[in-house]
């Protein structure tokens, strides 16, 4: 029998011999055990990615908002900035969709938002008014860039996702439009930064209340954001094992929320309660009066719309459709007057052109302003402006309509000042280049216009 101290002994020296094996620690997830190389990594994360890939996302919006210097369609300005400036200085000029109540002020808001701020300051110039509602619109596209980039990264790997962000970033549509403010713009913002919440298979930042707020949020902006989220909310709910929790607590306080904000917001500035968006499917669908501005066959968006967006990705696209799980296999398309007024003169002065609104009356034979004018430029001048003091001091014309009304331009004492280019390609009635023409008075007309 061995004495007490021996296996005192023993047992120290087998304590020894195991503080010199290597201890193996299971890996947890816990905040305790992140390496510092983890932890430094975090802290230069910005919106949950590497900083100097958000930076550069901002930097190369910023870029592309300066680059993109032309106008693409009259709702970027009559939709926006024209009503903002018309909420914020009590003067610009209001569309015809406007007094119909077919829009809601919720996105003019916005760039209403910044004039105010930039007129608090004093720094309400027309360069600023121009430019800072482009560049906040280029903000909020790199933010959905950073947002695609992440979602991607989820789904698949690093290595998809930076050829994602890569195409993204070199889409010629992308780059023509992301800057501009339009409905559509901010649309196709909110629903990719909704993506990137939305209950995909295999995403890591699910959050029902984000995703549905902001569908909200673009429905209100642009109602018809609803048809590419419809089958995506029927997904959702019909995967979802508590649907009632889903219903009531999601989808009904969230779009109980946002549409009464959208009411609130247009009483205010309509001056009576305005539900807009059954004014906008009244019109668009009910009454079928928007296809006054023309329309399109069935096919339109499969053979001409989504190949013009795609561009050069076309091959790469159709062949990747092959090669795509199913569970990716789903398309969803957000389908994409050249007139500025006062929110890019900001000066209330007397304008008059051309309008075009659809029949309201119910009238046979219905002619808008333009059409009536494009009938015989010449007896419309001279109708319209029968004497010297109806005469504008400038007349803003496409090229191709110089030749039709030069007698008219002539014997008015008109010359031309100015050309801007404004197309490689014209169509219909536009021409490639803009023609102003400024009124000359004779020496003894401004000796009795003085007096």
């Amino acid at each position: 029998m061995e004495p007490e101290g021996g296996g005192r002994s023993l047992a120290f020296r087998a304590l020894q011999n195991r503080s010199h094996e290597k201890t193996k620690l299971r890996k947890r997830k816990s905040t305790l055990y992140v390496s510092a190389q983890d932890q430094n990594r975090r802290r230069g994360d910005l919106l949950g990615e590497n900083i100097y890939l958000v930076l550069f996302t901002i930097a190369l919006r910023i870029f592309n908002c300066f680059l993109v210097q032309t106008s693409f369609v009259p709702d970027e300005y009559w939709q926006s900035l024209e009503v903002a400036h018309h909420m914020v200085f009590n003067y610009g000029y209001m569309t015809w969709e406007w007094t119909e109540r077919l829009r809601g002020y919720t996105y003019p808001l916005i760039f209403a938002s910044i004039y105010k701020i930039l007129h608090l300051l004093g720094k309400d110039s027309v360069q600023l008014l121009i430019w800072t509602p482009r560049l906040a619109q280029a903000l909020l596209s790199a933010l959905a860039d950073v947002r695609l980039y992440s979602l991607m990264k989820q789904l698949e790997n690093q290595e998809m996702a930076r050829w994602v962000f890569f195409c993204q970033s070199c889409s010629w549509f992308t780059w023509y439009c992301c800057t501009r403010t339009l409905t559509n713009t901010m649309e196709t913002d909110l629903t990719i930064i909704a993506l990137f919440y939305y209950p995909l298979e295999g995403s890591k930042s699910i959050n029902s209340v984000k995703y549905s707020s902001l569908v909200a949020l673009a429905f209100i902006i642009r109602p018809t954001a609803i048809i590419p989220w419809m089958p995506l909310l029927f997904k959702h709910f019909w995967q979802e094992q508590r649907k009632t929790d889903l219903i009531l607590h999601y989808f009904l306080p969230v779009g109980f929320v946002t549409l009464s904000l959208s009411l609130i917001i247009d009483r205010i500035f309509f001056g009576q309660w305005t539900l807009v968006q059954f004014n906008f499917l009244k019109f668009n669908v009910l009454q079928n009066l928007g296809t006054f501005y023309g329309s399109h066959p069935w096919h339109w968006y499969f053979s001409q719309g989504f190949p013009v967006v795609l561009g050069t990705h076309l091959p790469f696209f159709i062949h990747g459709c092959f090669l795509a799980p199913k569970k990716y296999q789903i398309l969803l398309v957000t389908v994409l007057w050249t007139l500025i007024i006062y929110s890019h003169v900001h000066c209330p002065l007397p304008m008059r052109f051309l309008q075009c609104p659809p029949d309201l009356t119910g009238k046979s034979q219905y002619l808008d302003e333009a059409d009536t004018f494009y009938l015989n430029p010449l007896i419309w001048l001279h109708k319209e402006l029968p004497d010297d003091a109806s005469l504008p001091t400038y007349l803003i014309i496409f090229n191709v309509l110089e030749e039709e009304i030069s007698t008219f331009l002539i014997s008015r004492n008109y010359e031309r000042t100015a050309v801007f280019f404004h197309t490689h390609l014209p169509e219909g009635r536009t021409g490639s280049h803009i023609y102003v023409y400024e009124r000359k008075l004779k020496w003894g007309n401004q000796q009795k216009m003085k007096f």
